[in-house]
């Protein structure tokens, strides 16, 4: 197939949806599970999509939208749009460019990119792409090592390669039973690594019977007993902003926010880690209410339309990350098909915004809501 989804004859994905139904015929099974799964049964990667369909909208009318501006920004730096890519593992899977293709997309579209420890491309790598796009909002997610010297490493490297802030994952103490993955005892292949963990000390993810092997990864080499006192550490590797993501108590985000956090993601880990978890969106209003404008605050799970974006925005995100729908478009055409999946949810916020009576990202308020009633 042509990367070029102007020119090609075959079917043309015209929203996210249509990107997740045509990306099945591009991966593996193993590989589409591995993207596509939740922990257990899966109750909460269904609700976080459903949680976006409980919320209708209340549009203004007679407002002049003729002229539109969905620009922002986060942490003072410029986002074209309320939108960042999240950081997603092992990206080469979808394409071979991988990481690399996000990121060009994501900078020349103007939107951020979160880089994930467990990436198939360097940090290195994946700066060095980007240089064309000095400004580019790029972020690095960090997992905590039992290894300290590894993570110091890797936070030496990020900010070294100019990324613009840490990204601590704080809701994998031990990694969620994704039961698709187990049964396809899940590993890289030969020709995939962890670019960043096997440059610096041979870490991969390896083949386990009867296992996920990045269960048996995580179970190994991850700290499960961090607690908030790491954070001081972590801090003081570097002069990096650090954003905390994971949360969905308003007491944790208070206390996020008490040991130095810049931001926080609201996000339940895309439902993969507890099952049962609360749906990110429905966490979201109380977390802006207890910061209370003292940091940040970000949504991660679910977006699938322009109108899940709007909604986000009027419960009080300063801007969305979104997940699987990138590693759909990454698959099907690599840059070409994240800048189209980005271009569909910058076109839908444009118009949903228009209907709304919101001409720029300050008209987004919890007026244009109605909340589910329980």
């Amino acid at each position: 197939m042509s990367t070029d989804l102007s020119t090609n004859d075959r079917f043309q994905p015209i929203n996210l949806f249509e990107y997740e139904k045509l990306a099945k015929e591009y991966l593996s099974q193993t590989t589409l599970d591995y993207y596509s799964s939740g922990a257990w049964d899966e109750i909460t990667l269904r609700d976080n999509r459903a949680a976006f369909e409980r919320v209708k909208l209340r549009p203004r009318i007679l407002v002049d939208v003729s002229d539109r501006n969905l620009s922002t920004s986060i942490l003072g730096q410029p986002l074209q749009l309320p939108l960042l890519i999240a950081p997603m593992a092992f990206q080469c899977l979808a394409h071979p460019d991988g990481e690399v293709a996000t990121a060009l997309a994501a900078a020349s579209a103007g939107v951020g990119m979160v880089l994930s420890t467990m990436a198939t491309k360097s940090i290195e790598e994946v700066a060095t792409a980007c240089n064309q796009f000095p400004d580019s909002l790029r972020w690095f997610q960090l997992y905590i090592h039992k290894d300290r010297g590894l993570t110091r490493a890797l936070v030496e490297k990020a900010y070294k390669a100019g990324y613009k802030a840490l990204c601590l994952t704080v809701d994998a103490p031990v990694l969620g039973q994704r039961e698709r993955d187990r049964r396809n005892e899940f590993a890289l292949p030969q020709d995939l690594h962890l670019a960043n963990l096997a440059s610096i000390s041979g870490l991969d993810i390896s083949h386990e019977k009867g296992e996920s092997g990045l269960f048996t990864y995580f179970a190994q080499q991850l700290n499960p007993a961090v607690t908030w006192d790491d954070l001081k550490w972590l801090q003081s590797l570097s002069p990096l902003p650090l954003i905390i993501k994971g949360v969905l108590r308003p007491d944790d985000a208070v206390r996020a926010v008490e040991y130095g956090a810049k931001a926080i993601v609201v996000s339940n880990h895309g439902g993969r880690q507890l099952d049962g978890a609360i749906a990110s969106l429905d966490a979201l209003a109380e977390i802006v209410a207890a910061v209370d404008g003292k940091v940040e605050v970000l949504l991660d799970g679910g977006i699938r339309r322009g109108t899940d974006i709007l909604k986000a925005l009027a419960l009080g995100a300063k801007a969305v990350l979104i997940g699987r729908p990138i590693l759909w478009g990454l698959a099907i055409a690599g840059q070409i098909g994240v800048s189209h999946v980005i271009s569909l949810l910058q076109d839908e916020l444009n118009v949903a915004m228009a209907l709304s009576g919101c001409a720029k990202m300050q008209d987004i308020d919890p007026s244009l809501l109605t909340l589910p009633r329980f």
